[in-house]
């Protein structure tokens, strides 16, 4: 009897080696083994000062049934969760906890993608941000004011601020860091188009670049028309004649607007109302373009004073309002198409509108 304690004594310590080394190789086993899933691919969020504890709820709320006393385990042992961050991340078929664990370790977040298209309003813009997949929105509610002055902006007006074009952001993200991303790279981009400018522009400050260039986006169709019609604003304003450009009717008239401008529209005095003001409207009425900016401060060097759409996107220019007359009877009421407002309102101010709104880019 002594001999089979003895014996049992000496094997104690081999079996407690041998359960912990099945204990090590199980617990190594579950962390490679894939993870049930709900789905081919299950986007989850991290947020801030997140724990492996609140990270396997948030597996659980996904829809991912993580073995939370494991998961927590393998990130201690590992020190994993010392550098766990933030963010949306994406669960795919085939993940395995340290997978998961290690993904999140280094940052290697799910990406999204939002365009803002060039003609945008700031109204169309916070529709967009709305509709984004995986974006916090913290801006429900807010009036445009509001929304400049949580991006502090001393500008209450957002119109035109934003540049147009497609931005990657993580799950997770907030409406108001891409609204912050977009208003900053446009600053930029107008601020190094500005110290660029041709001289002797009838523009005195960047805004009023942008305004022109938002005029310029909405009436072009055509890109290698932006610097010549950019040259009939510039002559126009050079001879204080009064720009009469429709899409800037269009933005005055807002929500009224039924699709097609009137006699009585045109009438209608509005602060973007430019057949009954003068100058530029006070603000830009959409997005606009780097190339849009670059004909603004480039413009071409011409003697043209008025356009009229062709009917294939392209213009015809002129010189005089006589010409302008035969281009619109031959373009707009020759070809048989709806007239629109020119046939209406004809000239105003003794100047023909510069385009056919219904020929317009946008």
């Amino acid at each position: 009897m002594k001999i089979r304690l003895s014996t049992l004594f000496l094997l104690f310590p081999l079996l407690i080696l041998a359960l912990a080394a099945g204990a090590v190789g199980g617990f190594a086993l579950w962390a490679r083994q894939p993870v049930q899933m709900p789905a081919a691919k299950v986007d989850f969020i991290v947020d801030p000062g997140s724990t492996p504890r609140s990270i396997t709820r948030a597996l659980h709320n996904a829809g991912i049934p993580i073995w939370a006393p494991g998961f927590i385990l393998l990130a201690r042992v590992t020190e994993r969760d010392k550098m766990l961050k933030s963010g949306g991340y994406e669960a795919v078929q085939g993940d395995s906890p340290w997978t998961l664990l290690e993904r999140m370790a280094l940052g290697e977040r799910s990406e999204r993608q939002i365009t803002f298209i060039e003609g945008w309003t700031f109204k169309q813009m916070r529709a967009a941000l709305s509709n984004a997949p995986d974006l916090k929105h913290t801006l429900v509610g807010l009036s445009d004011e509001q929304v400049m002055a949580k991006l502090g902006v001393s500008a209450k007006d957002p119109e035109g601020l934003f540049f147009p074009n497609t931005y990657v952001y993580d799950a997770g993200s907030t409406d108001l860091d891409l609204l912050r991303r977009a208003y900053a790279t446009g600053q930029d981009i107008l601020d190094e188009a500005w110290k660029q400018r041709a001289p002797d522009l009838p523009i005195a400050t960047p805004y009023e670049a942008l305004i022109l260039a938002s005029l310029i986006e909405k009436e072009v169709a055509k890109p290698n028309e932006r610097s010549r019609v950019a040259g009939v604003f510039v002559n126009r304003l050079r001879k204080d004649m009064p720009l009469q450009t429709d899409p800037s009717v269009i933005y005055g008239l807002g929500s009224s607007y039924d699709g097609h401008l009137h006699k009585r529209d045109l009438l209608q005095d509005t602060p973007w109302n430019t057949y009954t003001r003068p100058g530029l409207p006070p603000t830009p009425i959409a997005m606009a373009s780097r190339a849009s900016l670059e004909a603004a401060l480039h413009p071409e060097a011409n003697h043209y004073l008025y356009f009229v759409a062709r009917g294939d996107g392209s213009s015809e220019f002129s010189s005089t309002l006589d010409q302008q007359n035969r281009n619109v009877a031959h373009y707009i009421l020759g070809q048989g198409k709806n007239p629109g407002p020119r046939k209406e309102a004809g000239p105003a101010k003794g100047h023909e509108p510069s385009k056919n709104s219904e020929q317009s880019k946008k």
